[in-house]
């Protein structure tokens, strides 16, 4: 692993040990953040994307008119 994953590793791990209800809390915090928020939600959206297949951007703008 990448020096700059261990970080994120471990923060990982103890995040996963937090009983449920710590984690519901953590989420709650994180999601008060317009800017985390923004970034999760562009994250879920790429994920759920992921698979499509690609598009030409002229069809797209072209979709949008």
């Amino acid at each position: 692993m990448k020096v700059l994953g261990v970080t994120a590793e471990v923060f990982l791990t103890a995040f996963r040990t937090l009983p449920k209800k710590e984690q519901d809390v953590f989420f709650a915090e994180m999601l008060k953040d317009r800017r985390l928020r923004e970034d999760l939600t562009d994250i879920a959206i790429a994920e759920e994307r992921s698979g499509d297949k690609a598009r030409p951007f002229r069809a797209v703008l072209k979709d949008g008119e």
